[in-house]
C-alpha cells in the first residue's frame, strides 16, 4: 500500500499539464460539461496519500489479524462468489460493452455503479476508457457515431480522474488508452506527455503505448517531434515493426529529410525484411520524387562500400546514397539464382555471424529449459553432444504428416533418403519423434519397426519423452549444429515468439527445407540461394521485396531501384567489378 501513495503521488504533475495546459484539449467542444477542478484533484491526492500513511503496520496487522479466523474457501467458491458479485457482475456486462463496442451503454454501467456504491477494480476502468478511446477515432462521418465518439471523449480523463481518487493503481494499459483519447483529439503531445508519466510511475512501457503519439506526430507532419517519441523508444529498449517504421518512413518522406529516409530503409530491412504493399508504395513514391532525384553521392570511396559489405555480412554497405540523377523504378521478379529480371543484378545470400548463432542457441537453450523438463532436455543435450553433429534435423511428425491425412512411416523415410543425398558426408539427418509416435499406432508394424530401429542402430533417431514438446528439441537441434532443418511448420505460434530476435528469422531464412507435394510425388524444397531481404548494392541499386504467400510456386514481387551510372564518377563496369569483388570476399 505504500509504494501504491508514493506512485499516486507522482502523478500530480500530470494532471498539472492535464488543467493548466493552454492547448484546448479537453475544452475544444462546446458541449463538454465534464473538466478537470486542479484544486480539488491536488486535494483527493493528498487526502490519498495521508490515508494510505496512517495504515500503519499495526492498523495492518490488526487487519490480518482479524481475518485469521475467517473459513477457507475453495478457489472455485472464491471464483463463483466474484462471478456473482456486483463487481463481477458489472465486468462481464463492461466485457459485453466492449465487444459490441457500445460505449453509450458502457458509460451508463459506469454511472450506475458509482451511484450503487460498487467498487470498481483497475480492469473496469480500463475496459471503459478502451471503449472511449475506441469509438473516437471510429465514427466514418456518421452524426449518431460522433455524438458517441464526443461522449467518449468528455468522459474519458474524468473517468481517469476518478480512478485515480478511488485509489485504483493505474497499468500499462490504462495509459495507453488514456494516451489514445488524446491522439484521437489529434493532440498527440498530450499522448506523449501521458507516456512520460507511464515512465515515470515505473511503468514498463510497450510497443503500443508508444503508438498514439508517434502516430499522431507522424499524422500531423511533425517529424522532429516524431523521431523524438522513436528516441524514446529506442532509449526504453522497445523495437519498432513495420507500422511504425513505416509512418516514420513516410513523415520522412514527406518533409524530404534524406538521412532518415534512409535510415529507416535500413531499418526495415533489418527488422522486417519483406515490406507489406503499403510501405512499398511508400518507398516506391520517395524514389520516384524530384527531390529523390537530387540526392546522392556522384563520387564513394570504393574500400568504404567494401569494408561495409564485409561488415554487414554482405547486402548492404551503409555508406549512404551512391550516385546521382532520376532513379527507374521497376516492380519485378527474381529468379532462383537471385538474378534480379529486371536490371540483371544478382542478389546475395548474407552470412550469419557464427558468434549470432552461438548466442541465439544458448538462450534457446536457456528458454527450452525453463518450459520443458530440465532433466529431459538436459539428457537430450547431452545425447546430441555424443551423437552429433548433423548435416540436418528433421521434424518428424510434421514431415509424416505432410500433405496427407494419417502419419507416413514411408513418406518420412523418403524425404530422409532424399536429405543423406544432399548430405556432404552422405549420413543420415537426425529425426526427433515424439515417443508416442515411436511406440503406438503405425510405429507397431512389422516394417515400420525395422525402420525404426536401423534409425536407433544408426544414431539418427531420438524420441522426446512424454510431457515434453519436441519443438524445442528438434530446433535446438538444427541451430547447434548449425545445419538444416526439414520442417512445413512456419514457427509462428507463440513457442517461437517466445524468441523475440531478430535473428531468428534470418536462420531460418536460410536453413529451413520443406516438404512439397504433387502428383510427381514428394520434393524437397531448399533454402532460397539469396537473402529476401531488402538490398543494397555496391553501385547505389535498391532491391526491396514484398511479403509474400508460403506457397514457393507463387513467385515473390520486388521493387528494383536503380539510376543510370553516366553522372557519376564511378562508370558501371567499376561498379559490376566491385560487386563481383565483394562477392569473392563474401
Amino acid at each position: 500500500m505504500l509504494r501504491i501513495s508514493a506512485s499516486m503521488a507522482k502523478l500530480t504533475p500530470l494532471f498539472s499539464i492535464l488543467t493548466h495546459s493552454h492547448r484546448p484539449f479537453l475544452t475544444s467542444s462546446s458541449t463538454l460539461k465534464h473538466t478537470f477542478n486542479r484544486c480539488a484533484f491536488i486535494l483527493s491526492i493528498n487526502a490519498t496519500i495521508n490515508t494510505l500513511a496512517a495504515q500503519t503496520p499495526n492498523s495492518r496487522d490488526n487487519d490480518n489479524s482479524s481475518s485469521k479466523g475467517t473459513i477457507k474457501v475453495s478457489a472455485r467458491t472464491r471464483r463463483k462468489n466474484h462471478q456473482e458479485s456486483p463487481e463481477g457482475i458489472l465486468q462481464k456486462q463492461l466485457n459485453n460493452c466492449s465487444k459490441s463496442g457500445d460505449v453509450i451503454q458502457a458509460l451508463n454501467l459506469y454511472d450506475e455503479a458509482r451511484k450503487l456504491g460498487v467498487v470498481l477494480n483497475v480492469e473496469h476502468y480500463n475496459k471503459i476508457l478502451y471503449l472511449c478511446s475506441v469509438q473516437i477515432g471510429d465514427n466514418d462521418g456518421d452524426n449518431d457515431n460522433v455524438s458517441v465518439s464526443h461522449s467518449g471523449l468528455e468522459r474519458g480523463f474524468e473517468i481517469f480522474q476518478q480512478m485515480l481518487n478511488d485509489q485504483v493503481e493505474p497499468n500499462e494499459a490504462t495509459f495507453t488508452n488514456a494516451a489514445r483519447v488524446a491522439a484521437a483529439k489529434d493532440d498527440p503531445d498530450m499522448a506523449f506527455e501521458l507516456l512520460k508519466q507511464m515512465k515515470n510511475f515505473e511503468i514498463v512501457p510497450r510497443l503500443r503505448s508508444y503508438g498514439p503519439a508517434l502516430f499522431g506526430f507522424c499524422k500531423r507532419g511533425d517529424a522532429v517531434k516524431a523521431y523524438e517519441v522513436d528516441a524514446d523508444m529506442i532509449e526504453s529498449g522497445v523495437m519498432a515493426e513495420e507500422d511504425e517504421l513505416s509512418a516514420l518512413l513516410e513523415v520522412s518522406v514527406e518533409v524530404e529529410n534524406e538521412d532518415k529516409v534512409y535510415e529507416m530503409l535500413h531499418r526495415l530491412r533489418a527488422v522486417v525484411r519483406q515490406v507489406s504493399e503499403s510501405t512499398l508504395k511508400i518507398i516506391e513514391d520517395w524514389f520516384r520524387s524530384e527531390y529523390a532525384m537530387k540526392i546522392g553521392k556522384r563520387e564513394w570511396d570504393v574500400e568504404k562500400i567494401r569494408e561495409g559489405f564485409v561488415r554487414g555480412g554482405g547486402g548492404w554497405h551503409g555508406q549512404g546514397w551512391l550516385g546521382s540523377g532520376q532513379w527507374k523504378v521497376v516492380k519485378t521478379n527474381v529468379d532462383e539464382d537471385g538474378t534480379c529480371l529486371s536490371c540483371s543484378e544478382k542478389l546475395v545470400s548474407i552470412d550469419i555471424d557464427p558468434k549470432e548463432t552461438e548466442n541465439f542457441a544458448a538462450s534457446l537453450s536457456k528458454l527450452a529449459c525453463q518450459k520443458q523438463p530440465k532433466a529431459n532436455f538436459s539428457h537430450f543435450q547431452e545425447w546430441l553432444e555424443k551423437n552429433g553433429p548433423f548435416d540436418a534435423v528433421v521434424d518428424g511428425a510434421n514431415v509424416g504428416l505432410a500433405n496427407i491425412a494419417h502419419f507416413s512411416f514411408s513418406q518420412l523415410d523418403y524425404v530422409v533418403r532424399q536429405l543423406r543425398e544432399l548430405s556432404p558426408s552422405k549420413r543420415l539427418p537426425l529425426i526427433i519423434l515424439h515417443m508416442n509416435r515411436v511406440t503406438g499406432g503405425p510405429a507397431q508394424s512389422p516394417n515400420n519397426r525395422r525402420l525404426i530401429e536401423n534409425w536407433k542402430k544408426n544414431g539418427v533417431l531420438y524420441a522426446t519423452p512424454y510431457g515434453s514438446n519436441d519443438d524445442w528439441y528438434w530446433l535446438y537441434a538444427a541451430v547447434s549444429c548449425k545445419c538444416l532443418l526439414l520442417t512445413n511448420d512456419e514457427m509462428r505460434d507463440h513457442l517461437f515468439q517466445l524468441l523475440g530476435s531478430s535473428f531468428f528469422p534470418r536462420w531460418k531464412e536460410k536453413h529451413q527445407v520443406r516438404v512439397s507435394a504433387s502428383k510427381r510425388g514428394v520434393s524437397l524444397v531448399l533454402p532460397p540461394r539469396y537473402s529476401l531481404v531488402i538490398q543494397e548494392s555496391a553501385n547505389g541499386s535498391w532491391h526491396v521485396p514484398t511479403v509474400s504467400s508460403d506457397d514457393p510456386d507463387i513467385p515473390r514481387k520486388w521493387l528494383c531501384v536503380t539510376r543510370s551510372m553516366k553522372n557519376s564518377s564511378h562508370n558501371l563496369q567499376t561498379s559490376t567489378s566491385t560487386s563481383d569483388e565483394e562477392e569473392a570476399v563474401l
